[in-house]
């Protein structure tokens, strides 16, 4: 499909000329601008499978208003869109309609990379179509591949995806990634009404990944060096992405073999990072960051007055509803929501100035999260959905009513 076909909509240009007009208006987000008015915000992006489409949907109008985007973090869905929009051009361009195209090129199903026959249980599934025969017929080769490989699909044919996508924009080594982190527009601090010099060094990224061997959150690239050793030269940070979204049972988990420090305890940098006292295996199975924290809203809070705010989209409607508990499947499903958003919700909980910073999508009320058969016509609803709810939520948002209620906060 053409990237073209998502603007295509009476209701898109009608959002689009909405957000121009806040640009216009010089509606301020940010006490954070560059040279040609453009303001700077942290993004932190919610992981959720295909329903990611909707991040650039969300991203495509906060650039049309006029805002860029300085540090960035996400888990899963969340972490790919962070890597792509850490490579693609600088961070004072736009970069959604880049992101989108490579998302319109590319078939998602060919992720699904276990075989024919995984493909076709796949399709079945996402369907709805006789799901429990299916099971019943595959018993036997779902077993075998969930127990010998723990995953339907070894997750090559993304890591491969991926991999082109920044080789095609001069990330080829983590060395690559850093020299770009270190690309920065003239930057302006406003205070007063008066512009100061912003210097800042680099922006930052945090893709995170759950460690399941030492059960251990992992932010990358902070925490790298205690799983690789590292030559920043010729490590590729795809790996990155690769671990952050291995869907549990869905991909096969990923593996890294030849831990540094293997066989030793109480490592001083393990315990630094990752808190672990243990011994350092020889071997580390990741699992989807969204298994400990699918929404890392937490990742750039600093107390004290912020210069520029943390915007969170959220993909799901988590939490708004009670779970089905009466049900086994049910059951399951909210034990493991459970697990895998209440760190993320304790931080909210303690800091309630954020739920003015963030920007809820519902994108799982009408979508399925495993959908990688999507059509274009889902494709195209969940990016007007994105966009959608990004101008609702930039026309409402006041950036000096937030300051005063995190400067009430202070004095508490």
């Amino acid at each position: 499909m053409e990237a073209s076909k998502f603007f295509e909509s009476i209701e898109i240009k009608q959002i689009v000329e909405r957000a121009e007009k806040l640009k216009a208006d010089k509606k301020m987000v940010s006490d954070i601008v560059d040279k040609d008015g453009f303001q700077y915000v942290d993004l932190v992006q919610e992981g959720g499978g295909v329903l990611g489409i909707a991040l650039v949907g969300y991203t495509y109008v906060l650039e049309k208003a006029g805002i860029r985007f300085f540090n960035l973090a996400g888990a899963s869905a969340g972490a790919i869109n962070t890597l792509l929009m850490a490579s693609i051009k600088d961070i004072s361009q736009e970069k959604s309609v880049n992101i989108l195209s490579v998302l319109s090129d590319q078939n998602l199903f060919d992720f699904v990379d276990g075989g024919k026959r995984t493909k076709n249980i796949v399709r079945k599934i996402i369907a709805k179509k006789n799901i429990l025969l299916t099971l019943l017929f595959n018993v036997g080769y779902l077993k075998r591949k969930v127990v010998n490989n723990m995953g339907l699909n070894p997750g090559k044919e993304f890591e491969k995806w991926i991999s082109g996508i920044l080789e095609r924009n001069t990330v080829k080594t983590l060395a690559d990634l850093i020299k770009k982190q270190t690309v920065l527009p003239e930057l302006f601090y406003i205070s007063n009404n008066q512009k100061e010099p912003q210097i800042y060094d680099s922006f930052k990224i945090a893709i995170i990944a759950t460690d399941a061997t030492t059960r251990t959150k992992v932010e990358f690239p902070k925490m790298a060096e205690l799983y690789w050793n590292l030559n920043k030269n010729d490590f590729n940070p795809a790996s990155f992405v690769r671990a952050s979204m291995s869907i549990p049972f869905f991909f096969e988990p990923f593996t890294v073999k030849d831990i540094p420090s293997s066989g030793t305890r109480e490592n001083s940098n393990w315990q630094t990072y990752a808190g672990y006292n243990g011994i350092v295996p020889a071997e580390i199975k990741f699992v989807d960051g969204g298994m400990l924290s699918n929404f890392p809203i937490n990742i750039f809070h600093l107390d004290g007055m912020p210069k520029k705010p943390t915007f969170g989209v959220r993909l799901s409607s988590f939490r708004e509803e009670p779970a089905d508990t009466d049900t086994f499947p049910g059951f399951i499903s909210g034990m493991f929501d459970a697990l895998r958003q209440q760190f993320d919700f304790d931080f909210l909980f303690k800091h309630p100035d954020y739920k003015n910073l963030i920007c809820k999508l519902d994108a799982d009320k009408s979508y399925n999260w495993l959908d990688f058969n999507i059509s274009d016509k889902d494709k195209i609803g969940l990016f007007t959905l994105g966009a959608k709810r990004a101008i609702e939520f930039l026309e409402n948002f006041d950036w000096e009513a937030y300051k005063e209620i995190r400067k009430k906060m202070m004095q508490a």
